[in-house]
């Protein structure tokens, strides 16, 4: 297992814990980081979306591409939640979240780096497009 895939799926494994918490106890985790308890459905459909991400997490980890990708994306989860705690959307103790992401962006990006640096085969599906 190349490195930038075992980071992604250390990323989905903590991924799938929060959004099972979220759906089955949110203010348990609320409470945790000092945020509002809630009573709102919502909550527990972000529970839902965020374990399908960490699905995708899990299964896009062995594509180059989807790595790439999701180094991107998980900065900018950072900087939204960035945004939303300073415009007072939300507490700002969300930033926490977004930095747990935004250090895992970092660290599969350091180790795309380093398994290219390694020589690392690139993926039985990436084949035909790495030609």
């Amino acid at each position: 297992m190349s490195k930038a895939t075992f980071s992604a799926r250390v990323f989905a494994v903590y991924v799938f814990v929060v959004s099972t918490v979220l759906v089955v106890a949110p203010n348990v985790l609320l409470s945790v980081f000092g945020i509002a308890p809630t009573a709102e459905v919502w909550i527990r459909v972000a529970g839902v979306l965020a374990f399908n991400i960490g699905i995708y997490a899990w299964v896009g980890a062995r594509h180059r591409p989807f790595l790439e990708a999701s180094v991107y994306t998980r900065a900018l989860v950072c900087a939204a939640f960035v945004v939303f705690a300073l415009l007072g959307l939300a507490s700002p103790m969300i930033v926490l979240f977004g930095l747990v992401d935004l250090a895992g962006g970092v660290w599969t990006w350091l180790a795309l780096k380093a398994d290219a640096r390694a020589g690392e085969p690139v993926p039985a599906g990436l084949r035909a497009n790495a030609q």
